[in-house]
């Protein structure tokens, strides 16, 4: 192994064993430490010394190691699970996974689930979170549908979100109860926000808007085993890509596909990771050890971890959820919520007792019931305030919203046809700015022929989406693959945008995509 870094969530000990009370607080304050610099989950590796070696420990002293182990995680806190034990020089090197215990909030992440239309990718939500297989005849999908329609067509058209939770020792909370997501909620240490997004290419725009409004630490992209790469599962496959969302490949169907056409389809999905570009490096999860190995590597981006599972059968879903206990969290949470509060609104509902209630992913920040917090900007580039009279997360009445959560505030001082998705609701320490014009860099990722100034692409950003028009351009004309600064001006609105932020700009067949270099 390399060396112990310093910094992050990963410590070495070649064992733990502390002789004072001084030690033992010692080690407590380095096991928080390694916590916090994993947002709440560590990995602990015994029987391995701070140069990476593999020595390993005998049975004496792995008793006495997780003995120390279990006191320390009693002071801070904290609960762990093996996650592997392989043979070292002299004895057994055990991988630990330590989460800080149940704490409010739960540790957040979210998935994005993507893949061509039929995939299986509802099926397999619905399966993840109620806890029950797939009849073949669509029982999984009517569990997490939004709408009817959907259900006639076994087709999913909107963003659609439910929770996976897992407890202090990894086992699903889901897989215990009903489907309920308060309960999942108070029951859980971690959660998993699973976002389904539309796989049909009409729905492109709903898919842009799922993948940047959430913030996304790992991108889910289904593919059946019978039908492969085809439809939009490389334009979903370049869209996480180009956004820098690490990708895990889950096969579905195994079960009713014959195991020749499944092979074809899974090395032609093996050759497409290895493409110029893409450059990543595929791994079959066949046993928890392999699990535990891509779980640990995954921020890193480069490799892509393959599950074959069946939603019917339940062949492979084990494995596929103790990975996902184990994958630990790329977004700061915690870094964030320590900044002014911010949220871009997605939805907006009437509920009667409540009024109106807009809701979305608090990137930044905290929020209290009772706050006075500004909405905006208006067509007219003016923000209005508002009072937030109640919050839900997870459909649980809470008293404050933190960042990483996604959460429904009940609003007032404002009438709702002039509420738009988009419209953000800013905290004090924010600046207040309503932007028309702005400065990227671009990537044009897709072009038939040429972009100049006059193009006029779709800007997907946050929850935002609107007509833009490119008004300068340091390249007299841009193909695909070129790169260059240009100036986008918004035609209908201005929008709140961030200095950095990440979008992307469509229009036809073209895709393309940029980061915010300065507001002007």
């Amino acid at each position: 192994m390399e060396r112990e870094k310093e910094e992050g969530n990963i410590e070495y000990k070649l064992m733990v064993k502390p002789n004072s009370k001084e030690r033992l607080e010692e080690l407590a304050t380095q096991l928080m430490y390694r916590i916090n610099e994993g947002g709440g989950e560590a990995f602990y590796e015994l029987g391995v010394s701070n140069d990476g070696q593999l020595l390993g420990l005998n049975e004496e002293e792995a008793r006495q190691s997780f003995e120390a182990m279990d006191k320390i995680c009693e002071m801070i806190g904290a609960t762990y699970i093996v996650i592997r034990k392989e043979r070292g020089k002299r004895g057994d090197v055990y991988e630990l996974l330590v989460r800080r215990s149940r704490d409010v909030p739960p540790i957040m992440m979210n998935l994005v689930l993507l893949g061509n239309v039929d995939a299986g990718k509802s099926t397999l939500k619905g399966v993840l979170v109620t806890g029950k297989l797939d009849d073949g005849n669509g029982s999984a999908m009517s569990a997490v549908a939004r709408y009817p329609h959907e259900l006639r067509m076994r087709r999913s058209s909107s963003v659609s979100i439910h929770i996976l939770g897992f407890d202090d020792k990894g086992n699903s909370v889901n897989d215990s109860i009903p489907y309920n997501e308060p309960e999942i909620y108070m029951k859980s240490s971690k959660l998993v926000n699973l976002i389904d997004l539309a796989g049909h290419f009409r729905y492109l725009k709903t898919t842009l808007r799922g993948v940047l409004g959430s913030l996304p630490d790992y991108a889910l992209l289904v593919v059946g085993a019978n039908a492969g790469i085809i439809g939009s599962f490389k334009e979903h496959l370049g869209i996480a890509i180009a956004l820098g969302i690490p990708v895990v490949i889950v096969m579905t169907k195994i079960d009713a596909t014959p195991r020749e056409v499944a092979m074809k389809n899974l090395r032609d999905v093996i050759k497409i990771l290895k493409l110029p570009g893409i450059n990543r490096i595929p791994i079959i999860v066949r046993e928890l050890n392999d699990a535990a190995v891509a779980a640990r590597y995954m921020t890193h981006g480069k490799i892509v971890p393959i599950f074959l599972v069946s939603n019917v059968t339940g062949q492979g879903l084990s494995l596929l959820k103790s990975f996902l206990n184990m994958l630990p969290p790329r977004v700061a949470w915690k870094e964030r919520a320590k900044k002014g509060f911010l949220c871009y609104i997605d939805q907006k509902y009437i509920i009667p007792g409540a009024g109106l209630v807009v809701a979305g992913l608090v990137e930044y920040g905290s929020v209290s019931e009772g706050d006075q917090v500004l909405l905006g900007p208006f067509d007219d580039g003016s923000f209005k305030t508002v009072r937030v009279r109640s919050i839900q997360v997870n459909r649980l009445p809470v008293s404050r919203a933190v960042a990483g959560e996604m959460a429904g505030f009940a609003i007032t001082g404002v009438d709702q046809e002039d509420v738009r998705r988009g419209m953000v609701l800013l905290g004090s320490g924010r600046e207040v700015r309503a932007t028309w014009k702005f400065k990227a860099e671009i990537k044009v990722l897709h072009h038939p022929t040429t972009i100049r100034v006059g193009y006029e692409p779709v800007i997907h950003v946050h929850t935002i989406k609107q007509t833009s028009r490119l008004i300068k351009s340091s390249k007299e004309y841009m193909r695909t693959g070129d790169s260059g600064e240009v100036v986008f001006k918004f035609l209908h609105r201005p929008e709140y945008i961030l200095k950095g932020d990440v979008f992307i700009f469509r229009e036809g067949t073209t895709r393309g995509i940029g980061r915010v270099l300065e507001l002007l």
